[in-house]
């Protein structure tokens, strides 16, 4: 909690070398002074109660990997300083709501390791936790504003909008709302309320925001008043805008802390407008960098690949997700590869993140996923895990092949694993063709070994001789080494054709070299395949 208040600290020692900035504001207006003072104060001091944080995606879409960033720092900075994570829907979209995708949010937060603590599928103390089950509270909200005067009824149709978006671009100026209903008479809108106008509700911007301190980009003002016309807060169908539905939810869910990306930065402004007409304490705003692609485009959910039930799809670990984005990022101690989820947590500190953006390269996603891979396989339980799960997959890519249960049992699995841990990138590598050696054992004729050598049963007796004598010792180079001593003893048989053979016995002629896959498949594995060679061999004769 400590390092927070101290990035606080440090964040009014930096206004000092921010004159350019903030000094016209103080010259002009001596009571700026005491409002930025009295925001720093505001700041430290929520940090000192009850941390909740919450990532509130819209189910307009499936999780991708820049909500799950946002969502991984808010459940970082909550386990960080022993508060609660949430997870909200924001849903009042309805018009473009995707199926499943609800779901499937809380599916992949799950599987990513950062589960919430509070959300729609485990309830908690502050829900509902979808907005489109919380109107009545944002109707009774946008009817405080209403009644207080710092919203208003707006009966302007959706053609009369366009013609003013058109006349603005027209023009070569930004389309903005003229404000027309904010002028009507008490009386001229309880008349068309009466014959049932259809309209909205609009929050009344003012002039004179004050600054606030966002955690990140610091010092932050923007006069929305200026540039924007008055929001909508509720629409025509009685459904409210972000603007307004984010802003009651943090309220009442009690969130302290609202980190989310930097877009939104340009909007605090206004958002704090509508948390004073309230008479509310907004909480601290800390806005992330954004994250885009190596080259600095930007994300975009049209790039399929960057859907995380893709990542899971293809095979990547979450533990390898969840460590590019941050390594790509900032706010930690150190930046090296291969960091768990705990190791994230104890070297978070906020006042790391820096204003740049975080550029992702996902061509590097392989290795991180080979050395969470590893780590995995080195830990028992973990093992165990991935025993299983490929287990099921040998089953179900090689359903009409695998005739010997033997392939799938733990122990052979197990020593694969740890055989081709560091050499592998995913799991799934290890069913494709160039291993498919390891779970079908070869079917061949004697013909075939005919072909090749006369000598089949002898070959076949040498290396069950050299499995006998070498035992657990199965290393690539001492089998190489030995090979190579094996076929000096073939009578009327070259080392290339003795090589085949081997190969022949061992997979059906393909895979990689002999010595490796000997010793990948163990001595018990190449005894059953050499002792079938032989007795082809001897039934031939």
């Amino acid at each position: 909690m400590s390092s927070w208040l101290t990035s606080c600290q440090c964040h009014l020692d930096k206004l000092v070398s921010l004159r350019r900035i903030v000094s016209p504001i103080v010259a002009c207006h001596r009571r700026t002074k005491l409002r930025l003072n009295t925001a720093v104060g505001r700041c430290c001091s929520t940090v000192q109660g009850e941390v909740r944080v919450r990532f509130a995606p819209s189910p307009t879409g499936f999780l991708h990997l820049g909500g799950l960033r946002t969502a991984l720092y808010n459940y970082i900075f909550a386990k960080k300083y022993g508060g609660s994570f949430i997870l909200r829907l924001e849903d009042t979209d309805q018009s473009r709501l995707v199926l499943g995708a609800a779901e499937s949010i809380e599916d992949m937060l799950e599987w990513a390791g950062i589960p919430p603590d509070e959300s729609p599928r485990r309830g908690g103390p502050v829900g509902p936790y979808l907005q489109s089950q919380r109107l009545d509270l944002y109707s009774q909200t946008a009817l405080q504003l209403l009644e207080s005067g710092h919203a208003y009824h707006c009966f302007c149709s959706s053609q009369r909008l366009e013609l003013l978006k058109k006349e603005a671009l027209r023009s070569g100026q930004t389309p903005r709302y003229d404000n027309r209903c904010r002028h009507l008479r008490a009386e001229q809108v309880q008349e068309k309320l009466a014959q049932g106008a259809p309209h909205v509700i609009r929050f009344r911007l003012e002039v004179g925001i004050e600054p606030f301190l966002d955690q990140i980009f610091g010092w932050n003002h923007h006069e929305v008043a200026k540039v924007e016309g008055d929001p909508v807060v509720i629409k025509a169908d009685g459904f409210p805008t972000y603007h307004l539905a984010n802003i009651v939810d943090d309220h009442y869910m009690k969130i302290s802390h609202v980190l989310r990306g930097s877009e939104w930065l340009i909007s605090t402004s206004k958002h704090i407008l509508m948390y004073r007409a309230l008479g509310w304490q907004p909480p601290t705003f800390g806005h992330l960098p954004l994250l885009l692609n190596r080259d600095g485009s930007k994300l975009s959910k049209r790039q399929g690949d960057i859907f995380i039930e893709s990542f899971r799809r293809d095979g990547f670990l979450p533990e390898a997700l969840l460590d590019i984005t941050t390594n790509c990022g900032s706010g930690f101690n150190t930046n090296q590869m291969g960091r768990k989820l705990d190791e994230l947590i104890s070297e978070f500190k906020p006042s790391r993140i820096t204003t740049h953006s975080a550029l992702l390269d996902l061509k590097k996603l392989p290795e991180f996923n080979r050395i969470h891979l590893q780590q995995r396989i080195e830990e028992e339980q973990q093992c165990n895990l991935l025993i299983k799960d490929l287990q099921g997959q040998i089953q179900e890519v090689y359903t009409a092949e695998v005739l010997d249960q033997e392939v799938l049992h733990e122990g052979y699995i197990r020593r694969i694993l740890h055989l081709r841990k560091g050499h592998i990138s995913t799991l799934s590598e290890l069913l494709s063709p160039v291993y498919s050696y390891l779970w079908v054992r070869p079917s061949f004729s004697s013909q075939q070994v005919a072909a090749l050598t006369p000598e089949a049963q002898h070959i076949a007796s040498l290396v069950l001789k050299l499995i006998e004598e070498r035992g657990e010792d199965l290393s690539i180079e001492r089998l190489s080494e030995g090979l190579k001593t094996l076929a000096t003893q073939t009578k009327a048989t070259k080392y290339r054709e003795v090589m085949k053979v081997l190969r022949l016995a061992l997979s059906g002629l393909q895979g990689p070299s002999v010595a490796e896959m000997m010793a990948s498949l163990g001595p018990a594995e190449i005894r059953h395949r050499f002792q079938n060679l032989l007795l082809l061999s001897e039934t031939s004769e």
